[in-house]
Order: C-alpha cells, then structure tokens, then sequence
C-alpha cells in the first residue's frame, strides 16, 4: 500500500512539474511574440474614439488619388466630434416619462460647453431623425433645460422609443458616420433650416 502511495506521489510531482515547465515555456514565448519589436508591432487602438475617427477619415482620404485636400476640414469634423463627447457625457438626464405615442425626456447639460453642443446638435437631429424613422422630435427650452418630446404614429415603434430613450434617440441612424465624411470633405451635412427653440 506504502509503494503504491509513493508511486502515485511521484506520478503527481512529475505530472504538475512538467505541466509547469510547458507552460512557463509558452508563456515566455507568448509574451515575446506579443512584445514584438517597435517595426513589426501593430496596436489595433489609435487612442480615444474621436482620435480615431479622425485618423479613419485621413486613411480613407489617403487612399483615394481623387481626394481634393484643399476642401478638406477636420477640424470642422474634431469640433463635431466634442459636441458628440458633451451630448453623450456631460448631460444629465432629469427623467424620462412615458407618454400617448411615445416618450417625454427632460434633460440638462452640466458644462456651457455641452449646452452650446446641445444647440447645435438640435440645429439638425430632430429633422434627421424624421427623415429616417418618420418619429416625430421637438425640443423645448425652459430655464436652462431641455424638454424633448418624441412621438410616432406606428404603434410599433412606440416601445423603441421608449426603450432608446434621450441617448438612444441621439445616436439613432446611420447618418452620423456619412455626416462625418462630409464635414471632413468640405461638405455640408445639414442643409436645413435652423431650428428655432420654444420657450
């Protein structure tokens, strides 16, 4: 009983010994195959995600032999892409209430930079978003907040509405990416009327 103890005790030492090794091995040669050198190394992040957007754009720009760089403008594009930043972080969100057809949101910027983004980005959002889902937008300013209503005549979309909520109805559609590479071309993206806030 001894000898068979003691055999499987050297069984076990040699087994986890050995496991040890191997994947010291593989780790030693994983983290030398991630470490690289700085000429073959590939990062897959540019930095923040306005960064990168606009590093997307000069890439796409580069490769197309066409591009006519005396209309390009990415600070156009770079300032779009803050008021994006304030709309998303620095809005607080006062409450969201269901209403007949679809949703009432009450909501307040927390920086005058996010108030200016608001502005502008209400300038055009409210007519884009009808184009694209036909839902109705309006938005209403009162002592230094905003009270948006947006609204359907699909009963099907109403609880979309609801369930996107302020940030979900600010990021809704395919356009945003398409305004982008207008406003980094020289084009405008919104040739639409300013839109006048009720007060």
């Amino acid at each position: 009983m001894k000898l068979k103890l003691t055999v499987a005790g050297l069984m076990i030492y040699f087994a986890v010994n050995g496991f040890a090794s191997s994947n010291n091995e593989t780790m030693m040669n994983h983290s030398q195959h991630n470490m690289g050198t700085p000429s073959t190394t590939i990062l897959s992040e540019a930095g923040n995600d306005a960064f990168g957007t606009i590093q997307e754009v000069i890439l796409k720009l580069n490769s197309n032999p066409d591009t006519d760089w005396s209309k390009v403008n990415l600070e156009k594009l770079r300032r779009h892409l803050i008021d994006m930043n304030n709309i998303t972080l620095n809005v607080k969100v006062i409450s969201q209430t269901k209403i007949k057809n679809g949703l009432l949101a009450i909501v307040k910027p927390t920086t005058l930079g996010a108030k200016a983004s608001l502005q502008r980005i209400f300038q055009a959002h409210p007519m884009q978003l009808k184009a694209e889902t036909g839902w109705n937008m309006s938005v209403k300013s009162d002592n230094g907040q905003y009270i948006l209503k947006i609204t359907t005549k699909n009963k099907k979309d109403i609880d979309k509405i609801r369930g996107l909520g302020y940030i979900g109805l600010m990021a809704y559609g395919t356009h945003h990416q398409e305004h982008h590479w207008a406003m980094a071309t020289g084009k405008n993206p919104h040739k639409i009327e300013p839109l006048k806030f009720e007060r």
